[in-house]
């Protein structure tokens, strides 16, 4: 089975290419992020028609998460069960299946924006939920995986400049220790590192020339539990995918298991 993360930065600018990567990948299960479309638009009969079937949690032109699978989708659930509010809603930022007998969670961790603003204080919250909300699955004996643009990179390794982000999101202890009580639930990030590049980022600014000059993140992860990493065969990044015109600013993450 391959799976999947991409952060498409939309999916309605990015559908042509995102139909020619599911056809030529031949990917069984693709965690979408960051839609920035409604549930209405999201592009349901043209996946249909590559023989996908699509559960979505979005609510319009910010946000919004997908699963898409040709091998089932099952025990859908839309939202983080018992996660935090931002400006009195809930956004879309979670969406969980059952995808071939591996329980799967698409998530866009929110971006926090600066270390004193309360959209920080927010994702860290919305973090502790994520990881009460997959504990039991995480322990189960299920394969089970977490994957999306999580907005943070683990280690200083994982950045290109890391006296660049200093006093930054995206790289703060606070954000780090989240990520390492997620792993503590029973969760390995499973892309390890070197892979075909020695910095193998997911995510360059469009601005300044940050693809050419790689100066980019590890932001989107895969936390698998125990059964699931077993079952790991390959993994990589496509940055090949974050080339040329109209690409997304992240770059797809895939993994292959033998389940």
């Amino acid at each position: 089975m391959r799976i999947a993360t991409w952060n498409l930065n939309s999916i309605t600018a990015r559908l042509p290419r995102l139909l020619a990567w599911l056809e030529s990948t031949g990917t069984d299960v693709l965690c979408i992020q960051e839609t920035k479309c409604s549930a209405e638009q999201f592009p349901h009969d043209e996946l249909r028609e590559l023989g996908y079937t699509s559960a979505v949690n979005a609510t319009g032109r910010w946000n919004g998460v997908a699963l898409v699978s040709r091998v089932g989708l099952e025990e859908v659930v839309a939202g983080l069960p018992g996660g935090p509010e931002y400006e009195g809603a809930q956004e879309p930022r979670a969406i969980s299946a059952t995808c071939g007998g591996v329980r799967l969670w698409s998530v866009y961790v929110p971006n926090g924006r600066e270390l004193l603003h309360d959209h920080y204080g927010y994702k860290l919250q919305w973090l502790g939920a994520l990881r009460e909300a997959v504990a039991q699955d995480a322990s189960g004996e299920r394969p089970f995986a977490v994957l999306g643009d999580f907005n943070i990179a683990p280690e200083d390794v994982d950045v290109w400049d890391p006296a660049v982000f200093v006093g930054a999101t995206h790289v703060s202890a606070e954000e780090r220790a989240a990520l390492t009580a997620l792993r503590a639930a029973g969760l390995s990030d499973v892309v390890p590192r070197p892979l075909k590049y020695d910095h193998p980022y997911t995510y360059w600014d469009y601005r300044q020339l940050a693809f050419p000059k790689n100066k980019g993140m590890r932001i989107d992860l895969v936390y698998g539990n125990a059964p699931f990493a077993k079952a790991v065969t390959d993994s990589y990044v496509d940055r090949e995918e974050r080339k040329g015109k109209g690409a997304s600013d992240h770059a797809p993450v895939v993994v292959d298991l033998e389940v």
